[in-house]
């Protein structure tokens, strides 16, 4: 048996395209964009290279890459250590909070429940 060695690389995005079966829809590719440029601002506006980013939010020089580039695979975790770095963690988490919608507001006073069981689609008994 022959090894061919091939000398193209793929980027992380096409890979994981690829591997994945799956694509990404475009309101979720959209929102990643504006996301990094976004994140890319506020590091430039703190004057910080990716390098001290990484160093200061502990995490490694790719990840802070593969947040500004749209790569994926970064957790949840070290998105909001890289936010909390920048100092604008509470910008994500005061957008995310449900009392600040009108529906979150309106349904205020329900009690949650414990647990969300999934809807019967047909009216079979």
């Amino acid at each position: 048996m022959v090894d061919i060695w091939c000398g193209m690389s793929y980027s992380a995005p096409y890979m994981e395209h690829k591997m994945s079966g799956r694509t990404t829809p475009l309101p979720v590719r959209r929102a990643q964009r504006s996301l990094a440029e976004s994140i890319a601002a506020w590091r430039k506006l703190r004057g910080l290279t990716q390098a001290q980013l990484a160093e200061r939010a502990g995490v490694s020089r790719g990840v802070v890459r593969r947040i500004e580039a749209t790569d994926g695979g970064v957790s949840v975790e070290n998105l909001l250590r890289v936010l909390r770095s920048l100092g604008i963690q509470d910008l994500l988490t005061e957008a995310l909070d449900p009392l600040a919608s009108d529906v979150g507001r309106l349904r205020s006073e329900e009690e949650l429940p414990r647990r969300v069981r999934p809807r019967r689609l047909t009216g079979d008994g």
